[in-house]
């Protein structure tokens, strides 16, 4: 799973969605690496392990001959408190990081496949992440 070799701050404050989500995103909209991407239709926050399950779908719907580029990398923390405690008492423990994404950010990239396989790997990658996604090709 991905997670950040260092952070300043253990915890952080999850912002307000509102504030944070409310445009598209600006950086990060177009495919650079591969032929085909995995473009988000919506915001939301991605975990690490989700992102991980994504990847692994991936390659293994595309065979040997593909390779998959990760555009989003998770480094947010995000805190649970255990189960059945009470309230107070202070700030959950870090659980695992996580990556915001913005409506129109590029996921993953693909190359080495067909137009076909990409789509099929994409879409079973996309089915494991929170959030809806789509297909796109690369321009020019």
């Amino acid at each position: 799973m991905l997670l950040p070799r260092k952070t300043k701050y253990r915890k952080l404050f999850r912002k307000r969605d509102s504030i944070q989500y409310r445009h598209a995103a600006t950086r990060g909209t177009k495919v650079n690496f591969g032929s085909y991407g995995m473009k988000a239709a919506e915001q939301g926050r991605i975990r690490s392990n989700q992102i991980e399950a994504a990847r692994r779908t991936m390659n293994r719907a595309m065979g040997k001959t593909g390779r998959v580029w990760i555009r989003i990398f998770p480094d947010r923390p995000y805190t649970q408190k255990a189960a059945e405690v009470g309230m107070g008492k202070g700030k959950g423990d870090v659980q695992a990081y996580e990556a915001p994404v913005l409506t129109g950010r590029v996921l993953f990239e693909i190359d080495g496949v067909d137009e076909a396989t990409a789509r099929e790997a994409i879409r079973k990658g996309g089915a494991k992440l929170p959030i809806k996604t789509k297909f796109v090709i690369r321009e020019g």
